[in-house]
C-alpha cells in the first residue's frame, strides 16, 4: 500500500516539480506549481513513510532552493510551509539536513542573509527549532551552522524572531550538550547585547536562553554574563526577574563548575530576597533552602560534627527564620569573596544599588552569624559611610545589619573596634552603628562593658554642636537604658552628663522633650521618682563635671549652656547645691573675664532669681550667700565702664538685683544689706542709657525705701529723692511712672522717718518740681504725680498750698490743682 501510495503521490508531483525546475517558469506558475504540491502533499491523508519518501526524494531540494532563492515572497511562504510539513509527519527528518541547513544559512546569516519579510525570517526560525526538536543529536555535524544562524537571528530586528531564536538555542543546548560546549561561547556575546531589549518577553527569553547556554555548554562564560544578570535584578518587570532568580538558582543546584562560582552567584540568589513581588522572594528562598540541603549532603563528613552538636544562639533575633546549616556555611566560606565587592556596592553612586546591596548585607550575615567577627573592619568601615547616606532605605538596612553585630559578635570585640573610632574623629554614623549594636545584644552580654561605654558616650558628647550627631548620641543612651535596664545604675552619672550635653545644644529644641521623656526612663530603671531625682543624685557631682575648668571659660564655653540645663532644669534641686553653684558664679563673674560670658550666666541667675523660692532658695539657704552674691558677684559688675557691652553686663546685673528683691526671699535685714552695700551703684544706674536699666533702678529703689526706708539719714533721702526726680524728665513713659511711684514710697519714708522737720527746703523743692510735672504729656503720668503730692501733702501742707496757688495760673491742668488743694482741705477737716 505505501509504495502504491509513493507512486501515485510521485506522478502527481511530476508535472509541478518540474515547471519549478524550469529557468524561465515565471511567478505566476511557481505560484500554482507550488499551490498544487501542497494539494497534493497537505490535503491528502498520507501516511509518515510516504511523506518521507516524497519529501526525501522529491521535494526538498526544489522546495530548499525555492525558499532561498525565490524572488517572490508567496513562493518562500508556500515552499516554508511545504517544508515544515515535510519535517514534521516525515519518518526521518534528519536526511533534509544537508540540504536545508545552507538553505536556512543562506537566508539568515550575512552577508548573503537578505530576507526581508519579517514574518519569513521567523517562520525560517522556526523551521530551525523545528529540525532541532526532531533531529536532536544529528545535527551535530552542523553545529557550526546552527550557532552562525542564532548568532544572527538573536540580533534580529523583530522581537519575536529574537524570542524564537532564543527557544532555538535552548533547544540546541539540550539537544547535544556533549557537543554543544565547544561551540557555546560563540552565542554569549549576541545574547548579552539582547538582554536589554525593551520587550520584556525578550528579556525574560534570553535570561532563559543564558541559563541554558551555560549549564549545557562552557561554564567559565559565567564572568561574562554575571554583571547583565545582577543589571536584570533591578529590572521593573518582575517577570524578568523571576526569570533571572530561576536561572542562578538553577546554576547553582547543577551547573557543574558551581562550586568554583558559589561565591559569585550566591549574592545574586540572595539579593532576591528582598524582591518586592512575594512570588519571587519565595521562588529564592525555595532554591537556596534545596541548595543549602544539597551542599550539605555533598559535604556530609565535613560537617557531621556542626550536625551533631549545633545550637542556636539564644539570642537570635526574633521573627525571624535561622537558615540551614548548609546555607549558612556556605555564605561564611564564601563571605571573604563577596564582602569586599559588596561594601563597594553600598557606597556606590547609583541609589538603587546601594539599596540592593544594603540589603543584602544584612542576609548575607544572618547567615554568617559568628563569622562576622573575621571580617568586622572592613564592615565597620563601610557601615560608618552607609550610614550617612540620603537614601533612608540603605541607612535602615544598614542599622539592621548593624545590630546583628550585636546579636553575634563578642562585645569585647566589636565595642573596642567601634569605641576606638569615637578617639579620632567622631561622626553621628560611629553612634548609629554603636546604637544598633547595643540593640542587638542581650543585657548580660553588655553588663561587664557598661562602665566602658558610659565612659565612652560621657566624652563623645564634648566639643561637637552638631545637633544631628547629638540625636544620635540621644538614642544611644536611649537604647541603653532600653537593653540594660537597672544595670544602667552604675553609669547613671555618665549618661546624665550625656543627656545634659544634648539639652544644652543651641538650636535643639526639639530634643528637649526627648531628652526629659530619656531623663525619666532613667529614673523608672533606678525606681526613682522622676528626672528631678536624678539632678538629686548627682548635682554635686554635675556640677564639679562642669566646673573643671571653669577659670578659663569664654562665651564660646559649651559649659555655660550645661551649667545653665542644670541650674534651670534641676528646678529645687539647686538649691541643694549652693555652694558649687555660687562659687563658678563668683569665679566667672569678675570683671575681668569675658563680658559675653558674663551676660549668659547673669541671664541665668536672673532666671533663678525670678523664681527662687523655687530653686536657688528651696532649701532656705540662699540668704547664707547673699554677702557673697552682693560683694563678690553684683557690686563689681554694677560699677561704671565705657562701652556698649559693659553698660549690657550693667542692665542684667540690675535685672538681677531686682529679681533678687522682688521674688520675697530675703528678709528685711537682708535687703537692708543690699541697701548698705549697693544703693550709690543703684543711684547711679538711674542715669543708664539703657531704658530697662533705668526702669528696673527706680523699682529696686522704691522696694528699698518701701522696706528700709525708716532707717535712711538726711544724706540718703537727699541723694534719692534728687536721682529720682530726674526720671520724672526720662524720655520713657514707663521710667517716668516708676519714678512717681518711688517718690511715693520716698514720702511715705520720709513722714515715719527721724529727719522729716530738718528737711524742710528740700521737700518745698520737691513739691515745685512735682508740679511742674502735672503737666507731663503721659495722662497716666500726670497722675501718678498727682497721687505722689497727695501722699506728700500732709507733711508741710501750708507749703504745698501756698506753692499750688502760686502755680495754679501757670498750668496747663488746672483741674488737678484744685483736686490736690481739695484733697488737702479734707485732710485738715479729717484731722
Amino acid at each position: 500500500m505505501a509504495a502504491v501510495g509513493v507512486a501515485e503521490v510521485a506522478q502527481a508531483l511530476s508535472r509541478p516539480l518540474s515547471c519549478l525546475q524550469e529557468p524561465d517558469c515565471g511567478r505566476a506558475a511557481r505560484l500554482r506549481a507550488l499551490e498544487a504540491i501542497r494539494a497534493e502533499v497537505q490535503e491528502r491523508p498520507l501516511s509518515g513513510a510516504v511523506v518521507q519518501e516524497v519529501f526525501g526524494a522529491q521535494l526538498v531540494r526544489p522546495l530548499a532552493r525555492c525558499l532561498a532563492g525565490d524572488a517572490a515572497e508567496r513562493c518562500r511562504d508556500l515552499a516554508l510551509q511545504l517544508l515544515r510539513h515535510g519535517l514534521s509527519h516525515g519518518d526521518r527528518p534528519g536526511e533534509a539536513l544537508p540540504v536545508l541547513l545552507p538553505a536556512l544559512a543562506q537566508r539568515l546569516c550575512p552577508p548573503q542573509g537578505a530576507e526581508p519579510s519579517e514574518e519569513l525570517r521567523l517562520g525560517l526560525v522556526q523551521l530551525l527549532s523545528l529540525l532541532l526538536r526532531r533531529c536532536g543529536a544529528a545535527l551535530v555535524p552542523y553545529l557550526a551552522e546552527v550557532i552562525r544562524i542564532l548568532q544572527a537571528t538573536l540580533l534580529d530586528q523583530y522581537a519575536e524572531v529574537r524570542r524564537e531564536s532564543c527557544r532555538c538555542a535552548v533547544a540546541c543546548a539540550q539537544a547535544m550538550p556533549e557537543h554543544f560546549h565547544m561551540q557555546s561561547e560563540s552565542l554569549i556575546k549576541p545574547l548579552m547585547q539582547t538582554i536589554s531589549h525593551q520587550h520584556y518577553r525578550v528579556r525574560v527569553d534570553v535570561i532563559q536562553a543564558t541559563g541554558a547556554v551555560i549549564q549545557f555548554g562552557n561554564g567559565k562564560s559565567v564572568d561574562d554574563v554575571l554583571s547583565h544578570l545582577a543589571q536584570r535584578l533591578f529590572d521593573e518587570i518582575p517577570k524578568v526577574r523571576h526569570a533571572v532568580t530561576t536561572v542562578i538558582g538553577e546554576w547553582l543546584l547543577h551547573l557543574r563548575d558551581r562550586y568554583s562560582y558559589f561565591h559569585k552567584l550566591i549574592p545574586l540568589l540572595l539579593g532576591s530576597f528582598s524582591d518586592e513581588i512575594p512570588e519571587n522572594a519565595k521562588l529564592a528562598w525555595t532554591y537556596w533552602e534545596k541548595i543549602g540541603l544539597q551542599w550539605e549532603k555533598e559535604n556530609e563528613e565535613d560537617l557531621k560534627d556542626k550536625m551533631d552538636f549545633s545550637v542556636s544562639p539564644s539570642n537570635y533575633p526574633k521573627g525571624v527564620t535561622r537558615p540551614g546549616l548548609g546555607c549558612r556555611e556556605l555564605v561564611s566560606r564564601n563571605l571573604s569573596k563577596i564582602l569586599p565587592g559588596l561594601c563597594h556596592d553600598i557606597t556606590d553612586w547609583v541609589e538603587s544599588t546601594r539599596v540592593k546591596a544594603s540589603q543584602l548585607l544584612y542576609t548575607l550575615l544572618l547567615h554568617a552569624e559568628d563569622h562576622i567577627t573575621q571580617h568586622m573592619e572592613l564592615l565597620l568601615r563601610t557601615l560608618y559611610q552607609a550610614c550617612l547616606d540620603e537614601e533612608s532605605d540603605v541607612v535602615k538596612n544598614c542599622v539592621k545589619a548593624a545590630e546583628l553585630i550585636g546579636t553575634f559578635v563578642s562585645p569585647k570585640v566589636s565595642l573596642r573596634l567601634i569605641t576606638s573610632a569615637f578617639g579620632k574623629t567622631p561622626k553621628p554614623s560611629c553612634i548609629m552603628v554603636l546604637t544598633a549594636v547595643i540593640r542587638g545584644s542581650p543585657k548580660e552580654i553588655l553588663q561587664p562593658h557598661l562602665t566602658d561605654l558610659g565612659n565612652t558616650l560621657s566624652q563623645a558628647g564634648q566639643g561637637s554642636e552638631e545637633v544631628f550627631y547629638m540625636e544620635q548620641l540621644l538614642y544611644c543612651v536611649q537604647a541603653l537604658i532600653e537593653i540594660c535596664q537597672e544595670d544602667c545604675k552604675e553609669i547613671s552619672l555618665q549618661l546624665m552628663k550625656v543627656l545634659v550635653t544634648v539639652m544644652a545644644l543651641p538650636c535643639s529644641q526639639h530634643l528637649k522633650e526627648k531628652v526629659e521623656e530619656t531623663m525619666s526612663s532613667l529614673a523608672e530603671v533606678q525606681q526613682l521618682d522622676g528626672f528631678l531625682c536624678l539632678y538629686k543624685q548627682h548635682i554635686i557631682q554635675l556640677l564639679e563635671w562642669v566646673s573643671v575648668s571653669h577659670d578659663s571659660w569664654t562665651c564660646y564655653s559649651p559649659e555655660i549652656l550645661q551649667l545653665d540645663v542644670i541650674a534651670t532644669h534641676s528646678g529645687p534641686v539647686i538649691g541643694e547645691a549652693l555652694n558649687n553653684f555660687i562659687l563658678i558664679l563668683k569665679t566667672c563673674l569678675q570683671p575681668n573675664k569675658d563680658p559675653q560670658m558674663r551676660l549668659k550666666l547673669f541671664t541665668v541667675l536672673s532666671q533663678l532669681l525670678q523664681k527662687g523660692s523655687e530653686t536657688v532658695n528651696s532649701q532656705g539657704l540662699f540668704p547664707s550667700y547673699l554677702e557673697t552674691v552682693i560683694k563678690d558677684i553684683l557690686a563689681p559688675n554694677l560699677q561704671w565702664h565705657a562701652g556698649r557691652t559693659a553698660a549690657a553686663i550693667r542692665t542684667t546685673a540690675v535685672s538681677c538685683l531686682w529679681a533678687l528683691i522682688h521674688c520675697e526671699i530675703l528678709a528685711p535685714e537682708e535687703i537692708l544689706k543690699v541697701k548698705d552695700r549697693l544703693m550709690p551703684q543703684i543711684i547711679a544706674a538711674m542715669d543708664e542709657d539703657s531704658k530697662m536699666t533705668r526702669l528696673m533702678a527706680c523699682r529696686i529703689v522704691g522696694v528699698l525705701l518701701k522696706v528700709c526706708g525708716r532707717q535712711f539719714d538726711e544724706d540718703n533721702f537727699t541723694k534719692t529723692y534728687t536721682e529720682v526726680l530726674k526720671r520724672l524728665d526720662d524720655a520713657s513713659c514707663d521710667v517716668r511712672l516708676a519714678a512717681a511711684r518711688t517718690l511715693a514710697h520716698w514720702f511715705r519714708s520720709f513722714k515715719d522717718s527721724n529727719v522729716s522737720s530738718a528737711m524742710e527746703a528740700q521737700v518745698e523743692f520737691l513739691y515745685q518740681e512735682l508740679l511742674i510735672h502735672l503737666d507731663d504729656p503721659d495722662e497716666n503720668t500726670q497722675k501718678a504725680v498727682l497721687e505722689v503730692l497727695k501722699e506728700g501733702s500732709d507733711i508741710y501742707p501750708e507749703l504745698l498750698v501756698r506753692e499750688i496757688e502760686g502755680a495754679v495760673h501757670k498750668h496747663r491742668t488746672p483741674a488737678y490743682c484744685n483736686q490736690l488743694l481739695h484733697h488737702i482741705q479734707s485732710a485738715r477737716e479729717s484731722a
